[in-house]
């Protein structure tokens, strides 16, 4: 079998018959009356984009809207492009696929798109200009029906239209959201996304989503969106003009205002996260607490990190948290680091330089553009220290770091009468907060 994408021609040696199922069994789900999610989740992949783990799975989300017109919005990563073309064939239930909306071109969303094109070569896709040159640089061709928009264009397709918003840079530059002027759905792109897989409930009001996904909602964003917080808040900005009822992102649940978790007043609401999702872009932290992250070589600088914590305990401090930035990953304390107010950094000096974990650290937060938060520093060197200095030159290189209180230095291991000193830093950290 084979198709014209653009002016080549490509073969596709799937074995199928008029689009014949190869997992024979769809998993489809209702969203609105005429809309469906037809994503699928992968439990198998141990490293989001081959670096961020992913213990609890990812959803790769696409949806179909079956209006005069059908509209195909994404499709999804290889991984699971068995079970999204089962969905779609079965959603479409014989329908000609009409548009394909492009919102994003990362391969996690779009590496099946040629192959949903030898399927439907009727349909239109329709995407950015800047999305459109990158389908050329991934296929080496563009589809032969091609609709680029731009801010504000708009497509009807039937009994909805749909307004097309550009978001660059959240996280790439070819990036756009589309609004359904009628439905009040948003449909995001990888904005208001999460890691997880999805195992039944589609709605983040049908889970415990504040307690089970947050924490991954914020890794996910801090992570893959976090250095853009400047391109986020432009977004925000254009959300706030909308109605929007409802969210359909491209990873993790969909957020709908109509349905509010029980008990839980705003906690968990479609507001509330895209509250999260305002503090986060504003680099301003969500909790008034104290982190404490140790790079520790043969345990000594982890014993003064952990004696300062329970000074700040015995102070009254709450929700202390410490992390070994040996094995913790990268990506779980950059999250961290943004959750916080306050953060104790302890190094042991290495080779007259950082410990490589510390020093891995403070270069993705710089890179996160980490801002806006009090740092504590303990440092550690047998003969030389280095670290307390070195952490500090990084430290100044990022926007609105306040240092509170001296280095706490030591050489080799802490001694007895280091006990007042390790108390009084933990004095200017309470005083601080």
């Amino acid at each position: 079998m084979f198709a014209r994408f653009g002016k080549k021609v490509y073969f596709c040696f799937h074995n199928f018959k008029t689009n014949t199922a190869t997992t024979a069994m769809h998993n489809i789900r209702k969203i609105s009356t005429d809309l469906y999610y037809i994503g699928a989740s992968d439990r198998k992949l141990a490293l989001f984009e081959n670096i961020y783990p992913v213990p609890h799975g990812v959803s790769y989300n696409s949806y179909v809207l079956l209006d005069s017109k059908t509209v195909l919005f994404d499709t999804v990563d290889t991984s699971v492009s068995s079970q999204f073309f089962d969905n779609l064939r079965a959603a479409l239930a014989g329908r000609k696929l009409d548009y394909i909306v492009v919102h994003h071109m990362e391969p996690d969303h779009a590496a099946t798109l040629q192959d949903l094109l030898l399927r439907h070569h009727e349909a239109t896709v329709v995407t950015t200009a800047k999305a459109a040159q990158m389908i050329e640089q991934f296929f080496g061709s563009q589809p032969g029906k091609l609709l680029t928009v731009k801010e504000g264009d708009t497509l009807a397709t039937g009994s909805h239209t749909l307004c097309f918003i550009m978001a660059p840079m959240v996280h790439w530059p070819e990036v756009m959201m589309t609004y359904d002027t009628d439905a009040k759905t948003l449909f995001s792109a990888d904005a208001f996304g999460t890691f997880g897989a999805l195992s039944g409930n589609l709605f983040a009001d049908e889970m415990d989503f504040e307690h089970e996904w947050l924490g991954d909602a914020r890794r996910y964003y801090i992570n893959i969106v976090g250095k853009y917080g400047i391109q986020v808040q432009n977004v925000l900005k254009k959300a706030a003009a909308l109605d929007i009822q409802t969210i359909c992102p491209l990873h993790g649940p969909v957020w709908r205002s109509e349905a509010q978790p029980a008990g839980q007043g705003d906690t968990g609401s479609l507001g509330w996260f895209i509250g999260k999702h305002d503090t986060w872009s504003k680099y301003e932290p969500e909790d008034k607490a104290v982190v404490i992250i140790y790079g520790s070589i043969y345990g000594h600088t982890e014993a003064a990190a952990l004696r300062l914590g329970t000074l700040l305990g015995e102070r009254g401090i709450r929700g202390i948290k410490a992390y070994d930035a040996s094995h913790t990953h990268a990506s779980k304390l950059v999250a961290e680091c943004f959750r916080v107010s306050h953060i104790v950094l302890a190094s042991s000096t290495y080779n007259n330089g950082l410990f490589t974990p510390m020093e891995n650290l403070l270069a993705d937060l710089k890179a996160h553009c980490w801002q806006r938060r009090t740092v504590a520093i303990i440092e550690n060197g047998s003969w030389a220290p280095q670290s307390g200095k070195l952490m500090r030159a990084e430290l100044e290189q990022m926007k609105d770091i306040t240092l509170v209180g001296d280095t706490f230095s030591l050489k080799s291991a802490m001694q007895p009468d280091q006990e007042e000193q390790l108390a009084t830093l933990a004095d200017e950290i309470v005083k601080s907060l």
